[in-house]
């Protein structure tokens, strides 16, 4: 069996670069845009949780302004997640889905008759 790997490029190399076909459809960019927004204000909470600690262990003064920022950088990063979910299910609604039957789902009234 021959794979992409075998085809050798100019000079008898193999490519750089190998075109594969995508697995599963990307996701519509309001969607993507809202979950890159989610990972950035995640990321940005984690380190301000870790920051926060660790004034919090050297019993600084700016502990306290750092742990309720952290609250509050909760609060946004937690409705950030959400958006991605609400954003996700309003684009389906507005755009509809290409619906697949399950594994699960029962065949068509036709197949059923044939197999009688």
């Amino acid at each position: 069996m021959k794979n992409s790997y075998d085809d050798l490029g100019a000079g008898g190399r193999r490519p750089l670069w190998v075109e594969e076909p995508a697995r599963r459809r990307r996701l519509p960019d309001p969607v993507r845009h809202a979950a890159v927004r989610a990972v950035v204000l995640v990321a940005l909470t984690l380190t301000e949780a870790n920051i926060a600690f660790f004034l919090t262990l050297t019993t600084s003064w700016l502990a306290f302004p750092t742990v309720l920022f952290g609250i509050a950088m909760t609060v946004v990063a937690t409705w950030s997640v959400l958006d991605v979910w609400i954003t996700r299910q309003t684009w389906i609604q507005r755009n509809g889905v290409l619906s697949e039957p399950s594994s699960t789902a029962r065949p068509p009234r036709g197949e059923q008759l044939r197999r009688a």
